[in-house]
């Protein structure tokens, strides 16, 4: 899979991807606003997407560089924190360096998170 060839995962919208691969390189990105209005299961939609756009392109959450996490609200980063650790497990070699912005989302979306991660 390897090579020069861009791996493009199709999105939802028009001129947007949900995952990019090139050489030995990731990047995805997803929302769920449609999961609700709680960010935690928000949260817990946006990283089952983000897994699946990882595993099309032949990587997966353990491998994950950098993440940057959106969210509407600084309030709601603890509900946000509590999906992101139950998700990203407790082994410490397979945190990525993580960012969190609070942002205006379009429509209902609470959460958007953007990772990079590194190919099998």
């Amino acid at each position: 899979m390897a090579g020069d060839e861009i791996v493009r995962v199709a999105g939802g919208a028009t001129g947007r991807n949900t995952a990019s691969a090139w050489r030995d390189l990731v990047w995805a990105v997803a929302t769920a606003a449609h999961a609700g209005d709680d960010v935690y299961a928000q949260t817990m939609a946006t990283l089952a997407r983000i897994d699946e756009a990882l595993a099309e392109c032949g990587t997966d959450k353990t491998r994950l560089l950098t993440a940057t996490v959106y969210i509407t609200r600084m309030e709601h980063k603890a509900e946000m924190d509590r999906a992101w650790n139950e998700w990203i497990g407790s082994d410490p070699a397979h945190w990525p360096q993580r960012a969190c912005v609070a942002v205006q989302l379009e429509g209902r979306a609470l959460v958007e998170i953007v990772v990079a991660a590194a190919r099998r």
